[in-house]
């Protein structure tokens, strides 16, 4: 039973919701298994077991190195096998359990902190025009909000419907409408209505994210796309650096950034696209050279890559829309370049 279901970690990771852990000391991972029903998905899922330090390892095997510090960078890859999942504490404050909820979704526990990214969970994702474009989840179709752990923060990085999702967000604020929101300013007309307590951050501002108990998770925006004219406010990423300092996760939906803002940054994890789309010549999300130039700047060690364009999707503009390139590809520009 378990070796029929072998697969890869980075195959998966394009496709299917998954959860990895990291600490600095050793990170493992939780699959959801696309064998399985998904109204199971609470008592079943994919495990995967693997080790890595966030130490700088010797001479004799470190062959992908940093400009100064000589520190392995990986893209997360193992083995995975099914087996029941259980839901266990962390173990430390300085813990990073991430678990991708397709789109651009995620659910991040850092520390004692529980962070809802950009959450699609009700309806498809349509951009209120549906004929233009219609698109639905492959694998959590029939996730509830009664299936969210405690949240303690709802992180927003873009105004449009593929992060700040008003279907699942209205829903949401009528059950919890006392919610910590960390969001860009450009999402402020949606939820100004919705919830109590939202802080907005412009690149470069600071807030603090209280865990239940008693840890901090800092959280910083940078700047990230920009949607409209190019003289508006870009949208977010944000770094988020555990309780401890120990650990920092850079986050942005896009692979868009800016360059003079990050150099002077740096990341142990960056959770990425990697494979582009574009519609005819315009690219709607960046990846493969320009993650591997990312990956470089902030000299990060763990890269966690997504797709966040694998969805069930129909209208007009479906058939216009391209992937380009693969993991494969983006492996061996990495390598390449480094």
């Amino acid at each position: 039973m378990v070796a029929r279901h072998l697969q890869s970690f980075s195959a998966l990771s394009f496709h299917r919701p998954f959860c990895v852990k990291f600490s600095p000391h050793h990170f493992f991972g939780c699959f959801l298994s696309p064998h399985l029903s998904p109204s199971r998905h609470r008592s079943h899922s994919l495990k995967v077991s693997v080790r890595g330090s966030l130490s700088p390892p010797s001479s004799s095997d470190n062959k992908v190195r940093s400009h100064s510090h000589r520190l392995r960078r990986r893209i997360v890859s193992a083995a995975v096998s099914e087996e029941n999942a259980t839901r266990s504490p962390p173990s430390s404050t300085d813990v990073f359990k991430l678990t991708y909820l397709e789109a651009n979704g995620w659910l991040w526990e850092v520390g004692g902190s529980t962070i809802l990214v950009d959450p699609i969970l009700v309806g498809n994702l349509d951009f209120g025009i549906p004929w233009l474009f219609d698109a639905s989840k492959k694998v959590l179709k029939n996730f509830q909000l009664s299936d969210l752990p405690e949240v303690d923060c709802l992180l927003i990085t873009n105004r449009l419907d593929d992060h700040c999702h008003l279907k699942t967000l209205k829903p949401l604020s009528a059950e919890f409408p006392n919610w910590r929101v960390i969001s860009t300013p450009n999402a402020k007309a949606m939820l100004d209505p919705l919830f109590n307590c939202v802080s907005y951050l412009e690149p470069g501002q600071i807030t603090e994210i209280k865990g239940r108990d008693g840890s901090t998770v800092r959280v910083r925006a940078t700047p990230g796309s920009i949607v409209g004219p190019p003289w508006q406010c870009p949208e977010n990423g944000y770094l988020v650096t555990s309780p401890k300092g120990q650990i920092t996760l850079y986050y942005e939906p896009h692979c868009i950034y800016n360059r003079e803002f990050l150099m002077e940054e740096q990341a142990d994890i960056i959770v990425t696209p990697i494979i582009k789309q574009l519609v005819s010549k315009f690219t709607l999300v960046f990846g493969q050279e320009d993650a591997v130039k990312l990956a470089k700047l902030l000299r990060a060690k763990f890269i966690v890559p997504m797709n966040n364009g694998d969805l069930d999707s129909r209208g007009f503009l479906a058939r216009f829309i391209q992937a380009k390139g693969t993991i494969e590809s983006f492996k061996v520009g990495f390598f390449y370049h480094h």
